[in-house]
This record gives C-alpha cells, sequence and structure tokens, in this order.
C-alpha cells in the first residue's frame, strides 16, 4: 500500500512524531497562498519523477464553535471563509468568475471521526466566522481546490486546538503537542 503524501502547515504541528515514524511531511506554511503553492509545485516533482500519490492527507491544527478542543475532526466540506465579492453580486465564500465549486466536498476516509465543515482564509479566527463552518483554519480550502484541479484524492483531519475566540491564540500554542500525538495516533492505528 502507498502511503499518502501528508502535508501541514507547521513543523510545530507535528513536533518531530510523524518524521519518527518515517513519513515524510511537506510542510507548506501559513496561509492558502503558500498551500497552493507548494501542495502544486509537490505534486508536479512527484509527477515528473514517474511518482503517484495515492491521496494527499491534510493534518493541521483548527478553531471551531462546533467541536471541543481535543477533538480529532475529519473535513469532508471545504470553503473560503474570507472570500468577499458580495458587492460584484457573488455569493459570500463564492470566487468571481471561477467554475470551482464554492464548497469542495471530499469522500471521507476515517469514518470513526466526527466530520465537519471547514472555513479557510487568511486570518486567525479569534471569533464568529463570517461564513457558515464548524471548523477554522487558514490552508486546506486552498488543498482541497488543488487536488480537485490536479485530480488527486484529499482528506483532511484537524485537531480541535481552540475555540476560536478571545483566547484562541494562547489554547492553539497549550495545544499542539496533544494534536502531534493525535495525529502520531492515527497514522499508526489507522488500520
Amino acid at each position: 500500500m502507498q502511503t499518502p503524501l501528508i502535508v501541514m502547515a507547521l513543523e510545530s504541528e507535528s513536533q518531530g512524531k510523524l518524521e519518527a515514524l518515517g513519513v515524510e511531511v511537506l510542510y507548506c506554511g501559513v496561509g492558502k497562498v503558500n498551500a497552493a503553492y507548494h501542495l502544486t509545485r509537490r505534486l508536479h516533482e512527484l509527477a515528473r519523477a514517474g511518482q503517484t500519490v495515492p491521496y494527499v492527507l491534510n493534518l493541521g491544527s483548527a478553531g471551531s464553535h462546533h467541536f471541543n478542543t481535543g477533538t480529532l475532526v475529519e473535513i469532508d466540506r471545504f470553503v473560503q471563509r474570507d472570500m468577499d465579492a458580495v458587492a460584484l453580486g457573488f455569493a459570500y465564500g463564492q470566487t468571481p468568475f471561477d467554475t470551482t465549486p464554492a464548497t469542495i466536498s471530499v469522500p471521507r476516509r476515517f469514518h470513526h471521526l466526527p466530520a465537519g465543515m471547514c472555513g479557510s482564509g487568511d486570518s486567525f479566527v479569534e471569533g464568529a466566522p463570517p461564513i457558515p463552518c464548524d471548523v477554522v483554519e487558514m490552508e486546506a480550502f486552498a488543498m482541497a481546490k488543488v487536488c480537485l484541479h490536479e485530480g488527486v484524492s484529499f482528506t483532511s483531519v484537524k485537531y480541535i486546538t481552540d475555540g476560536a475566540d478571545g483566547n484562541a491564540s494562547r489554547d492553539w500554542q497549550a495545544n499542539l503537542a496533544a494534536a502531534a500525538q493525535c495525529f502520531h495516533e492515527l497514522l499508526t492505528t489507522k488500520g
């Protein structure tokens, strides 16, 4: 069985636990632009080398008003929570003149986890997101869109580090070690 291409924003989200398993991780950096650039580049490098990717697995931290801190959530729908072209007559979250759906849906792979909708945007959320979603973070929509256009299956699992509230920054930092441990356990027990 081939292993997926694992993509995370930051090394602090894995804390070396995935590399200790012998797993290669692509760290893309924070934000949608970094995620899209680095994932696209890596997929094209692998294709030029004649290597196929069974699927891309995005692991990372997220905030949520819906799920409790400490919960692993499989994301099955993705939206852009910061795309606002309402003044041009487009729905909030819809990219103007783009044929990609405003909500990207993907099949589930980890059925033992709860599922949710992720709102990605280039801001750290400390309040209610401007678009309905269960989880907020900064990269997954971009990765889902890249995979959709490149014809690669995409899966995303987020560890809820904070309540996307006034304590989000502190709680995010305090819960990164627990997130890394949960990702380690997910990869070693997924069977």
